[in-house]
């Protein structure tokens, strides 16, 4: 069993030392600090914390007045907020305008399992990345989160940073060092391409591990960027292994898998198996129930990538 990290403190305590060595960051909160932790960074920077109240666009809005006077905002609220009840705000005052807003979207894919089909976010990133001028980043786990918080913050223009609410298994060390748009190779290998983002890299690290037993060479690669993709290191791939399989946990509608797809068929056709929730809402229940019942396991990726292999050229 892989040792779990858990994500909401990572966060907290990553916010406090970011307020320490960015004077220039704010946190705007929407109700929901004692949910992500958030709390952390107003007991220790009271000054530079506002809490807007359960009113989302206007949290939006908040954080485009601070930043277009020269402050980083990050706006904290669940992100399926972001993705629906704000979202006018999202595409025309923070995305059109071009604000340099951090949205730090919390309880992301099927992790609010309790709250249900109304609060699981399964289609927010085909959302953000269709948004001209939006990056959206998910990292792997809390080191992860950690070490991509910082430079989401020095990379200019708007950022949707997705943030799940359970604790999650370590991938990286310490010293992980992300670069945002490019790829992270975990593994290399030449049979097939595992590429996951979120939660779905451990998954498709332990993935790996299965198809090696079975003869299988499986590259991992984890897209905590997906927008802007990686088009490089999935063409590379796609020339290299001749197989790909997508892990999200979202839809496989428009997040990464799609953007994958949109790479491959443009750049170097390949066999590509998506892995995510299919067309349709999520339920309510335990989370690794969930995961379980949509498909969102080791299992599932390490079908995908035979499926995936069968199907390469000869």
């Amino acid at each position: 069993m892989a040792q779990l990290a858990a994500v909401r403190k990572a966060y907290g305590e990553a916010l406090v030392r970011l307020g320490e060595s960015h004077p220039q960051v704010v946190v705007v909160d929407s109700d929901v600090s004692n949910s992500d932790f958030s709390y952390m960074f107003a007991a220790a920077h009271p000054d530079r914390f506002f809490d807007v109240g359960i009113s989302e666009q206007a949290l939006v809005d908040v954080c485009v007045g601070l930043a277009n006077v020269g402050y980083v905002p990050l706006a904290n609220t669940f992100a399926f907020l972001f993705a629906t009840r704000a979202l006018e705000m999202v595409r025309t005052n923070l995305c059109y305008g071009r604000a340099n807003v951090k949205l730090m979207a919390a309880y992301a894919g099927l992790s609010p399992s309790f709250d249900g089909p109304t609060h699981n976010s399964v289609t927010d990133i085909a959302i953000m990345r269709a948004l001209p001028t939006m990056t959206v980043v998910v990292p792997a786990d809390a080191r992860a989160l950690t070490a991509l918080l910082p430079k989401v913050v020095e990379y200019e223009g708007p950022v949707y940073f997705r943030v799940n609410r359970n604790d999650m298994p370590i991938v990286y060390d310490d010293d992980f060092d992300p670069v945002i748009g490019r790829a992270h190779t975990l593994q290399e290998g030449g049979d097939v391409t595992l590429i996951g983002c979120g939660l779905m890299v451990s998954k498709s690290l332990e993935a790996a591990a299965v198809l090696e037993r079975d003869g299988i060479s499986a590259r991992v690669l984890d897209m905590h960027t997906v927008k802007p993709l990686d088009r490089e290191a999935i063409v590379r791939a796609a020339k290299e292994t001749g197989a790909i399989v997508t892990a999200e946990e979202h839809s496989v509608i428009g997040g990464l898998g799609g953007a994958v797809v949109e790479a491959v068929t443009e750049e170097h056709p390949v066999p590509v198996r998506r892995v995510g929730v299919s067309d349709r809402f999520a339920e309510t229940g335990p989370y690794e129930e969930l995961l379980e019942g949509y498909g969102l396991t080791v299992d599932a990726i390490v079908q995908a990538a035979r499926s995936a292999v069968r199907a390469r050229r000869p």
